[in-house]
């Protein structure tokens, strides 16, 4: 005879009431509950941001933070989300790996009443309900002002494009901002661009790739590799140094990594663009705990997701070369000026 504590009606309930149970040690208004779901935690920016993000989370509301990261694999960023959603947090903070990817993980967050807040990557197709970044397009074309203020003088400038992950909705804002600048160049006769690609993942290795491809196709006369962010433009310079062109050909990058700040210092590349991350790592934390207590934030512009036109924040980017290192990176704290001889 079947025991009535083990009928299929008896076990559905007591399922329910153990995840409700589960939920509610999870989350209380009283000390929220943050999920942060990282694309990766391979790149040194991203570890700033963590650091940062849950430091401030925790000095605002003495929220939690439930910190997952997904090395770069949409399956394992999907089930990332998933997970703490099922330990009912109160807030998830999402740095997509792949933007178009996380929209049947996001309809889960939706049902389960869980606000979701997209930081520095918009996620597509989904009822996402902020969007905190930096101003992507005005990042490429920084990057891209910064080389063409530096052209040959009397001739045509050799210039290659190495991209970010294609998966990334930013590399392509990215693209944008550099086009907006580079394309009227191009039609003036001013510069022409002899190779381009975009790097998976933003791996430095592909990038070195696609700069081998680049010299086996056009040659060693170059004069500017615009490079998407630090990682890419490490890339890029190791195959240069290969043909000994390295701090010949001006290289551009992103992120004022430490590697790229002690590259810009030591000649070899000639800027990178410094997002300072302690203001948005802090303003997503404040955003979260207020989302996750209950109280609407201030948004400053909408942006379209494909879905809907989500409220957003953009914070500001800053245009770094050696000339004012010092008076930027090193004056936030981001990098000591030791660590840079």
């Amino acid at each position: 005879m079947t025991s009535p504590s083990l009928t299929p009606r008896r076990a559905l309930l007591a399922l329910a009431a153990f995840l409700s149970l589960v939920g509610a040690a999870f989350a209380s208004k009283e000390k929220p509950v943050i999920g942060l779901s990282l694309d990766t935690l391979k790149e040194e920016r991203w570890q700033h941001d963590r650091d940062i993000f849950v430091a401030e989370a925790k000095r605002l509301g003495a929220a939690d933070v439930v910190v997952l990261s997904a090395n770069s694999d949409d399956t394992a960023q999907v089930r990332d989300v998933e997970s703490l959603i099922s330990k009912g947090v109160d807030v998830l903070v999402i740095v997509p790996h792949n933007g178009s990817a996380l929209s049947r993980a996001v309809k889960d967050a939706n049902d389960a009443k869980i606000p979701v807040i997209a930081y520095d990557r918009l996620i597509l197709n989904a009822n996402i309900d902020y969007y905190l970044t930096f101003d992507n397009v005005k990042v490429g074309e920084e990057q891209a002002k910064y080389a063409t203020a530096h052209l040959p003088a009397g001739r045509k400038a050799r210039v290659v494009r190495i991209y970010g992950a294609p998966t990334d909705n930013n590399a392509k804002l990215f693209k944008q901002g550099q086009d907006n600048i580079l394309d009227p160049l191009v039609k003036a006769g001013k510069i022409e661009v002899v190779h381009e690609d975009w790097a998976t993942n933003w791996n430095p290795d592909a990038a070195k790739k696609i700069m081998n491809a680049a010299i086996t196709k056009a040659g060693t006369n170059l004069d500017i590799v615009v490079a998407s962010n630090d990682g890419t433009a490490g890339g890029a310079i190791q195959a240069l140094s290969e043909e000994k062109l390295a701090g010949k050909v001006l290289v551009t990058g992103q992120d004022a990594e430490l590697a790229a700040c002690q590259r810009i210092m030591r000649g070899t590349q000639a800027m990178t663009i410094y997002k300072p991350l302690k203001n948005l790592a802090t303003l997503a934390a404040k955003v979260a705990v207020d989302v996750a207590k209950g109280t609407k934030p201030t948004t400053t512009a909408t942006l379209d997701n494909g879905a809907k036109q989500v409220p957003s924040i953009y914070e500001q980017v800053i245009a770094v070369d050696k000339d004012n290192m010092m008076a930027t990176v090193v004056a936030d704290g981001f990098q000591k000026a030791a660590d840079l001889k």
